[in-house]
């Protein structure tokens, strides 16, 4: 049974959490993804067989919160999950970040950084609605955007395919991380799939050349794709997980 965190914003977000020891670790999904997916229920069992204090929790519009998804915007699943890191949690965390939840850790991750203490993304998908969907679009399908206010995209995930609306694309565009320098003090782990056909490779690469911190490294994976949810990449998962906290905890011996 989920509990719920009322925001300062008015929305109602849904959450499991575990207690255990710090620092925590907090999982953020993807875009239409929920905490009851595979990585997020496989991260809170492995933190949980180690005493470790975790966290997944459903954006605005996703999963069990209130909301229409068609609603919400990265602006909005920012604060949601701003929200939920600084009153759900003690001390600082390590975000683990899937896609779309890649890039908000990365803003909290530039915008709180006394919360962060370590960074593990899977798949990132920085500033995704803006090189990967506005950019991608036909001058049809943007004027339709423009006019209409949505258009349907289809979508390996889900059937009735994804609403992409005009609000997602032009908050999204004051979110952006790619543009300006972002420096990441913390350890950071960036895990990508060769074969993933909805964040290319080249989108890992370019995020590796942009930022700057003592502690970054990229894995690449042949052959996983988008999910990367196979027993071998879960597996990477919670190792890199385990790596960045003894970083951490080294560093605070």
């Amino acid at each position: 049974m989920s509990d719920y965190l009322d925001t300062a914003a008015g929305r109602r977000i849904a959450y499991d959490r575990t207690e255990g020891t710090g620092p925590g670790v907090v999982f953020l999904g993807g875009f239409v993804s929920d905490k009851e997916g595979t990585k997020a229920v496989a991260l809170e069992a492995w933190a949980r067989q180690r005493g470790r204090a975790s966290l997944r929790f459903d954006y605005s519009g996703h999963g069990s919160s209130s909301g229409a998804f068609t609603d919400g915007c990265i602006g909005d699943w920012f604060e949601d999950a701003r929200a939920a890191l600084m009153e759900l949690t003690q001390g600082p965390q390590v975000l683990v970040g899937s896609s779309m939840g890649g890039w908000i850790s990365l803003l909290l991750a530039r915008e709180c950084p006394e919360k962060v203490a370590g960074l593990v993304t899977v798949a990132a998908a920085p500033d995704f609605t803006e090189d990967l969907t506005w950019a991608e679009f036909s001058e049809d399908q943007r004027r339709a955007l423009m006019d209409e206010g949505r258009v349907v995209l289809p979508s390996d995930y889900a059937a009735e395919g994804y609403v992409i609306t005009r609000r997602l694309i032009e908050d999204g565009r004051s979110r952006l991380v790619l543009r300006t320098p972002l420096d990441l003090p913390m350890p950071v782990r960036f895990l990508q799939g060769t074969a993933d056909r909805d964040v290319p490779m080249a989108v890992a690469l370019r995020l590796m050349d942009h930022v700057s911190g003592p502690d970054i490294r990229l894995t690449l994976v042949k052959g996983a794709d988008h999910r990367f949810s196979t027993p071998d990449c879960l597996r990477l998962i919670e190792r890199s997980v385990e790596k960045v906290i003894q970083r951490v905890e080294r560093a605070d011996a």
